[in-house]
């Protein structure tokens, strides 16, 4: 019943605040597809601003999100608010988990406002070329496991060589369907073309 109460809470919040109720009302980071296969894809990204914080879990339960929410609806030195986009990445091991959202592209990491709570910081991600798999359902260990042992399976037999530990990047709202959302699992990589 809590679980319930929540998410009925988060969806208000949200949509008080000004978010989109679906993926399709946000920006997402921009990037070039270079090669598509199903459900894999070989793209370029350039350089992306985004905001991190650690996490202590994986799934964000920790107050990762809300922290991040907070410095995108003005908990910064310009009290300004931000747009939210997608995809929010995840990434890192069991000792050094992140959750990021990426800044609107017309942020830059120079212009972007200071975080207030210390916790999170601003950074830009290098560009480059990554691997993609693209998959849906909830956040789930053992859904991304498999995705990405898919996805490393699809690197070799494209003879291409993994550079990074995984990103994930979830698109959807908590309330979406899990069989309508699209997350995807990422994996950087040599330009080979």
């Amino acid at each position: 019943m809590w679980i319930a109460l929540s998410i009925v809470v988060v969806a208000v919040v949200l949509i008080l605040a000004g978010c989109q109720v679906t993926r399709a009302g946000y920006e997402s980071a921009p990037y070039k597809v270079v090669r598509s296969d199903g459900k894999f894809e070989l793209r370029d990204y350039p350089a992306l601003t985004v905001v991190e914080t650690p996490m202590t879990r994986p799934n964000g339960s920790d107050g990762s999100f809300m922290r991040l929410f907070r410095f995108i609806t003005g908990a910064n030195d310009a009290k300004q608010k931000i747009a939210m986009t997608t995809p929010v990445f995840m990434s890192g091991n069991s000792t050094n988990l992140t959750m990021a959202f990426v800044l609107p592209a017309n942020l830059q990491t120079a212009s972007a406002p200071k975080p207030a709570d210390g916790a999170v910081t601003v950074r830009e991600l290098p560009a480059g070329r990554f691997a993609v798999m693209l998959f849906s359902g909830g956040q789930d260990a053992k859904r991304e496991a498999e995705s990405l042992a898919r996805l490393r399976a699809w690197l070799e037999r494209e003879r291409l060589i993994s550079l990074s530990e995984p990103v994930y990047g979830y698109f959807d709202p908590p309330w979406t369907p899990s069989f309508l959302r699209r997350n995807e699992v990422m994996l950087r990589t040599t330009p080979s073309e």
